[in-house]
């Protein structure tokens, strides 16, 4: 079999194992991530193999060349090994994606565009009529995204900051990289009915930069309100412009206590009593309810 019809088989295969992972028991939704991630080839979005393919147990093994079938494995790939910075594992992050219910149309954010495989996916999922932009805080990685990404007119891929700059009004917000604290602008572009996924993330794990927390999903009820809910554990690489100290600090200690899994409500204050209180930063609070 010539190797681009095996790559192709591979990734079919891969996209219906992916979209199943993803989202189970949502046929339509499961559909449509089957066929984005059919059309999208992963090797595009990476530096030229043989490539790095990351391990539960730590590190990385090489492929033995650069035939990119290897790729279509439900691993994390290396971006820069040297940096522990990788492409995601598939059916976490398309997981969460799922979980952010996108649909044709809709205007999204990815905040840790990386070099814009998942980007990809979400501009696959929104459709010409939708509208993406990808937000990358180290800039050879955004050029490289907006080179790969370049055949899709609706994605726009800027190279700064993702939690200072002011954003478009959006229906999704990704962030791809582990927070201290949500940052207001992230909070500001929701849509009343629009969706963030926000990890949370304190601590590193031994001997890399990746740090630990709960992803949560929080969605805009009214122009304060925002209904909230952890969906996972998480291990991801760290976003730059949304950590301090005291966040951290406040965030360990709520993760060391527990109790992430009752969180209910985002709060645009922090006035509310300890008692409902999970977690509070200036202005914010995650809450019981």
């Amino acid at each position: 079999m010539r190797r681009d019809a095996r790559t192709a088989l591979a990734r079919h295969i891969y996209a219906r194992h992916i979209a199943h992972a993803a989202a189970p028991d949502e046929t339509g939704l499961r559909s449509a991530l089957e066929a984005a991630l059919e059309t999208i080839p992963r090797e595009r979005f990476l530096p030229p193999g043989p490539w790095h393919l990351a391990r539960l147990s730590g590190g990385y093994v090489r492929t033995p060349d650069d035939d990119p079938v290897y790729l279509y494995q439900d691993v994390p790939v290396a971006i820069r090994p040297d940096r522990h910075l990788n492409n995601g594992q598939p059916s976490f992050l398309v997981g969460l994606i799922a979980r952010g219910r996108p649909e044709r149309g809709m205007q999204m954010v990815h905040v840790g565009t990386g070099t814009g495989y998942y980007t990809a996916l979400l501009a696959r999922l929104a459709g010409e009529q939708g509208r993406v932009l990808g937000i990358e805080h180290d800039p050879d990685l955004a050029a490289f995204a907006a080179d790969a990404l370049a055949g899709m007119p609706q994605v726009r891929i800027v190279a700064g900051d993702g939690a200072a700059m002011a954003l478009p009004p959006a229906d999704l917000v990704l962030v791809n990289a582990g927070a201290a604290r949500p940052a207001e602008s992230w909070l500001d572009a929701l849509t009343v009915g629009g969706r963030l996924i926000l990890p949370l993330t304190a601590g590193k794990r031994p001997g890399t930069p990746i740090t630990r927390g709960a992803v949560f999903l929080i969605e805009r009820r009214d122009e304060r309100a925002y209904a909230a809910r952890c969906l996972s554990p998480t291990l991801i690489y760290p976003c730059a412009g949304a950590r301090d100290p005291e966040a951290e600090q406040a965030l360990a200690r709520a993760l060391a206590a527990g109790g992430q899994d009752n969180v209910r409500m985002l709060y645009r204050t922090d006035a509310l009593p300890d008692d409902r209180c999970w977690l509070r930063g200036p202005g914010w609070c995650l809450a019981y309810g």
